[in-house]
């Protein structure tokens, strides 16, 4: 069987997650491709890319959101379009996504079935936690970026049919913890000057910040200011007191499997992060809604405090992988 597997190379979790697929994927004895599209990731791949695509990406800013600017200069329709003309979608079996668009595209193009295999495939299920506050743009984009004719979705807990805890990588499950004095920051949406004004404010506290801005180390007091590195960032997260971040899926999932305290601040206009932000505060953990300092004393009380949430994500990727893989065959051979 000839299978293409998709990954959005937007940010660091899909690709992170990749690299336990894809061994997993192996295993089942499949003539397998693989696709990267989008901009924005730290994390290389160590396996031969098939298809490695430009796609389309959304830019980090500096203020807590995407830089919608930005990702509109970047984003070449024409371009997009060759793309997904160029993909010979045709010749697979079958069409894995991780939330990529142009295998999506062309799958939808030419009539053919694409499994969505993705964090998003659960964050868009009628039973997943959603925020109270609406967002009818956002959930549409959420829905119409990559789609797909059949879901199966990670969340941070299983809250319905074809749904999966998360995949931990191997990086981190190898890593021994320890509960050192610092805490690990990743905040890319928001601008080093603007971590460096607030996190000084709390002066009896030592900072790891890894900044996607910046590509040298900055030291300042009690803060030090890092490039993201996938050794440095697990290191520090493994030895750390809690783990400050965005409202994404794969840092806070390992936040929590490594059992330490985390707070999350979801990104502005990003809808999926907001459902991400109300299923852990259903969950029990701390959010807070924007890197302000009206929001300085609940930072302060999470470090005061020691609650931690008892999660364990068990290691089944290789299960996971050969049911979907099982599922889709009857689906998938008479496209």
């Amino acid at each position: 069987m000839k299978v293409l597997y998709a990954i959005q190379g937007t940010g660091n979790g899909h690709l992170s997650r990749a690299r336990d697929i894809i061994p997993s994927l192996q295993k089942n004895n499949i003539d397998l491709d693989i696709l990267v599209s989008g901009t924005q990731a730290d994390i290389k791949l160590p396996y031969p890319i098939t298809y490695q695509l430009s796609g389309w990406s959304f830019i980090f800013g500096k203020k807590g959101g995407v830089d919608m600017w930005r990702t509109y200069e970047k984003t070449n329709s024409a371009r997009i379009k060759k793309e997904i003309k160029s993909i010979p979608i045709e010749k697979y079996d079958l069409v894995i996504n991780d939330f990529e668009p142009i295998s999506a595209w062309a799958c939808k193009s030419k009539k053919l079935p694409c499994l969505a295999l993705s964090h998003q495939a659960a964050v868009i299920s009628p039973n997943s936690p959603k925020p109270k506050k609406k967002d009818p743009i956002g959930k549409l984009i959420l829905e119409k970026y990559a789609p797909s004719t059949t879901q199966y979705g990670f969340h941070f807990k299983t809250y319905g049919e074809n749904m999966f805890k998360p995949i931990i990588r191997q990086d981190i499950r190898s890593t021994t913890r320890t509960l050192g004095e610092h805490y690990t920051v990743y905040l890319p949406s928001y601008s080093d000057e603007k971590l460096l004004k607030m996190l000084s404010q709390i002066k009896d506290v030592k900072w790891q910040v890894f900044s996607k801005h910046n590509q040298k180390e900055i030291f300042s007091n009690n803060i030090t200011i890092s490039p993201i590195t996938n050794e440095a960032f697990v290191s520090s997260m493994a030895s750390s007191k809690g783990v400050l971040c965005g409202a994404g899926f794969e840092t806070p999932a390992e936040a929590l499997h490594m059992q330490k305290k985390l707070l999350v601040i979801p990104m502005k206009g990003q809808y999926e992060q907001q459902c991400n932000a109300a299923a852990l505060k259903e969950m029990g953990v701390p959010v807070i809604k924007s890197l302000k300092m009206k929001h300085l004393d609940k930072i302060k009380t999470w470090i005061d405090t020691d609650t931690k949430l008892d999660v364990h994500y068990p290691d089944i990727t290789d299960e996971i992988i050969k049911s979907v893989l099982e599922k889709s065959l009857s689906l998938y051979k008479g496209k």
